[in-house]
């Protein structure tokens, strides 16, 4: 039995599935969600987007919400999926898509934006004259995509289905869960979990930030660290199994929680 025990901040059904695995390498956790997902009502131009999609060289869909709301409003709207060049940053969002007969692109050297970006298949999808990009996300996030797309002359556009809101949860429930289950590891997905996880720490967050934090990528590395993260552990990735690999190669603190 690994010494971790792991908070997971996911949205709930994505906590679940990370928990089941975690447990069946032998690392507890315990489940906190700190973002749950909203649907937004589009606009007409958000409109027009998602009925003009099989005009775009490439379609990015960057998480497995985005996925399945995308499928949803085009089923909705009676089209089917374009035949387009399909991305995912990762392997769960494309099994989604997948799922609903897509043929979809992902890295599988690491995923995230860096990882998706390296990808010839999709510089050479861009590469064509006036060639648009449609990223599919919450409302924020993934600007490194757009920029990085649009320096190689794309012209790139993003379909916004949801938003993601911190769940309401009484004052100190984040510090009485890691000292009730003796917790010794945060997880976060995302820049805006993190910012959840210190809005839940409120004047915990000093005696959050001592625990080691595993993020999914350099950029909220970078952004844990500025906050004053003391041990950030960089995953090179959201999935179950960059999650996994992280945990096995890092020490796990002698004392278990936070210190009263």
């Amino acid at each position: 039995m690994s010494p971790w025990r792991l908070l997971l901040t996911r949205p709930e059904e994505d906590c679940a599935a990370l928990a089941q695995s975690l447990a069946a390498a032998g690392v507890a956790s315990s489940c906190l969600p700190l973002l749950a997902i909203e649907p937004v009502v589009l606009g007409g131009a958000q409109q027009q987007l998602l009925t003009g999609l099989s005009q775009c060289q490439a379609i990015i869909v960057v998480s497995k919400p985005a996925a399945r709301l995308l499928l949803g409003r085009l089923a909705e709207a009676g089209l089917q999926p374009p035949p387009t060049r399909w991305f995912t940053v990762g392997e769960a969002t494309a099994a989604v898509l997948q799922a609903a007969g897509l043929k979809v692109t992902f890295p599988t050297q690491g995923d995230d934006s860096e990882a998706l970006l390296a990808l010839p298949i999709l510089r050479e999808a861009v590469a064509v004259p006036t060639s648009r990009v449609v990223i599919v996300r919450g409302v924020g996030g993934r600007e490194l995509l757009a920029e990085r797309l649009a320096e190689q002359g794309a012209s790139v556009e993003y379909l916004e289905l949801y938003r993601r809101c911190l769940p309401e949860y009484p004052a100190g429930t984040l510090m009485r869960r890691i000292q009730a289950e003796r917790l010794n590891g945060l997880v976060v997905s995302s820049g805006q979990g993190l910012e959840h996880l210190q809005q839940m720490a409120a004047a915990d967050w000093p005696r959050v930030a001592s625990l080691p934090l595993f993020v999914p990528s350099p950029r909220v590395a970078e952004q844990a660290r500025a906050a004053g993260a003391q041990q950030v552990v960089d995953c090179r990735g959201a999935s179950a199994t960059a999650l996994l690999a992280a945990v096995q190669r890092s020490a796990a603190p002698a004392s278990q929680g936070a210190s009263h």
